[in-house]
């Protein structure tokens, strides 16, 4: 399928406590396929790098950092711009969308949750609450980062992908207060719910072990979006089967242009 808005800039925004480099190789296949005039890749404050900084506890401030950051680095960028943001951040995608439509042409987004339309246990799955807090409480960064894997990817944990985290992890130390601030951003989180004017396409992987699936569908039916769910991925989706993603993403621009 080609390419149906070739000249398109995309923003990618990731999510708890996770950085850019955490996409890995998803960005280049991305852009293979969907060709555009660059691929940003946001890191929220206290994130990446902006590690050193004291991450808001309100979406709002999130969300004006990275909007800031991203228009900095992209002051001489033209063409229709998309967000593309995975759990926490759609949670910042959203809020972008809702203070500043004009900015962005469509979004994508990715295993996500919104207070007031599923309860905390389905926000986050009630059954990993004790393994996110031994994540939390692990002191050796190895074994953090292959526990965060196995939580998070359906995959079987590669030694090397262990290892590309840790040496991430050490050049950009994420602090644990800064996971408690972005997990209460997140818990506390309740955008207007009318349904938003940008397009929207929603994604959900029904092997996420962290968010229950069902979040992206009942926003998708609150909001009459469109829905493609996976039937096997885990929570991060881009690791586990990024040519799916991209395949969808084409279609849901081709019906976009096509005014489907």
């Amino acid at each position: 399928m080609q390419n149906p808005n070739p000249s398109a800039r995309w923003i990618f925004i990731r999510g708890l406590v996770r950085e850019s480099k955490h996409w890995e190789e998803f960005p280049n296949r991305f852009a293979e396929t969907i060709p555009n005039n660059g691929i940003f890749l946001a890191d929220l404050p206290g994130n990446g790098r902006h590690w050193q900084m004291k991450s808001p506890t309100d979406m709002t401030a999130m969300m004006d950092f990275v909007r800031r950051d991203t228009l900095d680095a992209n002051k001489q960028a033209q063409g229709p711009c998309y967000l593309f943001a995975i759990s926490l951040g759609a949670m910042v995608a959203l809020e972008w969308l809702n203070h500043y439509p004009s900015d962005i042409t469509g979004a994508v987004l990715v295993n996500t949750s919104l207070r007031g339309l599923n309860p905390i246990h389905q926000r986050l799955c009630w059954r990993r609450w004790p393994s996110l807090l031994s994540i939390a409480r692990q002191k050796d960064v190895r074994l953090r980062e292959q526990a965060i894997l196995a939580l998070t990817s359906r995959h079987s944990v590669d030694n090397s992908r262990v290892e590309s985290r840790v040496n991430a992890f050490r050049q950009h130390p994420i602090s644990r207060m800064n996971l408690i601030r972005q997990l209460w951003a997140a818990a506390k989180y309740k955008p207007p719910l009318d349904t938003p004017k940008t397009p929207l396409l929603m994604l959900n992987s029904l092997g996420d072990r962290l968010v229950d699936p069902a979040c992206s569908q009942t926003i998708a039916e609150h909001w009459g979006l469109a829905l493609s769910t996976h039937p096997w991925g885990g929570h991060d989706l881009p690791l586990d089967d990024p040519d799916w993603i991209i395949a969808e993403v084409l279609q849901w621009l081709t019906n976009q242009n096509s005014g489907v």
